[in-house]
């Protein structure tokens, strides 16, 4: 059996293997530490059921944690807003940081095994970046996620990824999630 100290995730591995070269010869990096690296992906799960069911956001809560493998946070209404039915600190939806290793594990199976499985699937938008190297993008539904058992799901939900490098540019941003194997559509 592999210690926690021994193990490195597999796109973790690659990364330090062969895309950091890739990058640094592609871009002409002088240096190591000017290559872009993922600095933490971001997952969020907005409710609108949460309105009439607060117990929608709990079981929210629960699957987001089973796809993430983190702990996630319900976040709640920062103001009341009469015409939505919605009060102040009314839980509304919930979100997950990760980084380090489980940035890569949760990267890895989304590109690996979730993405393939959504159907007419035809690749993300190549254009979804928001100007200083961060990606965006959105799932219509949880089920994608082999940690989560259709049977025992009530709604189907959507969630918000947002990976986001310290890279300098969308282009090198693009090209390094292009080196993890993220499939573009053209």
């Amino acid at each position: 059996m592999l210690d926690a100290a021994q193990y490195t995730p597999r796109l973790k591995a690659t990364y330090k293997a062969s895309i950091r070269a890739a990058m640094k010869e592609e871009f002409g990096y002088k240096n190591d530490m000017q290559i872009p690296r993922l600095d933490k992906i971001v997952i969020n799960m907005g409710v609108g059921e949460a309105v009439k069911d607060t117990k929608k956001v709990k079981a929210a809560a629960e699957q987001m944690t089973a796809i993430a493998g983190q702990k996630a946070v319900i976040t709640h209404a920062k103001k009341s807003i009469a015409g939505f039915r919605v009060r102040e600190e009314m839980p509304l939806g919930c979100k997950v940081t990760l980084r380090g290793d489980r940035m890569y594990e949760f990267l890895d199976r989304l590109i690996n095994i979730a993405l393939p499985r959504v159907r007419d699937f035809r690749g993300v938008k190549g254009s979804s970046f928001d100007g200083r190297g961060n990606y965006a993008m959105g799932l219509k539904e949880q089920i994608v996620f082999p940690e989560i058992e259709f049977d025992k799901i009530d709604d189907v939900l959507g969630m918000d990824i947002i990976i986001c490098t310290n890279a300098k540019t969308d282009a090198e941003a693009k090209s390094l999630l292009k080196h993890f194997n993220m499939p573009f559509a053209s």
